[in-house]
Parts: C-alpha cells; sequence; structure tokens
C-alpha cells in the first residue's frame, strides 16, 4: 500500500509542478490579488518564483515516483 502512496504522492507533485511551471499566474487572483486595490498583475520575481517552485516540485515528485515504481519491482 505505501508502494502506490509514494508513486500518488509523486503524481501529484509532478502535476502540480507543471502547472506552477506553464501557468505561473494560475491562483495569484486568490492567494495575492485581492491584497491589492484596483486591477494589478504579478511581478516578474513572483512569476520567476512560481517556476522555480514548480520545477522543485516537479523534482521531488519525480523522486517519489521513481522510489514508488522500484518498490514495485524489488
Amino acid at each position: 500500500m505505501a508502494r502506490l502512496m509514494l508513486i500518488f504522492i509523486g503524481i501529484i507533485f509532478v502535476a502540480v509542478g507543471l502547472l506552477s511551471r506553464l501557468k505561473p499566474t494560475f491562483g495569484w487572483n486568490m492567494n495575492e490579488g485581492w491584497k491589492v486595490k484596483g486591477d494589478s498583475e504579478p511581478s516578474y520575481a513572483y512569476i520567476e518564483v512560481r517556476k522555480f517552485s514548480g520545477f522543485i516540485c516537479i523534482v521531488v515528485g519525480s523522486f517519489f515516483l521513481v522510489f514508488g515504481i522500484l518498490t514495485l519491482f524489488l
């Protein structure tokens, strides 16, 4: 059961990482945009931090996936 959980967690991490890499402004209004009056957009730094955190999520998720798959066969 723990093996399948590792694979499931890996898939979730990779999906969140891909979403952060491909659409870094997704959810900005819910998280940060409501704090600012009027129309505004996320800063360049915010977008870059989201992209970097997406990369980290993809790497961590890949490790979970690899170790989950390895434990299935060992």
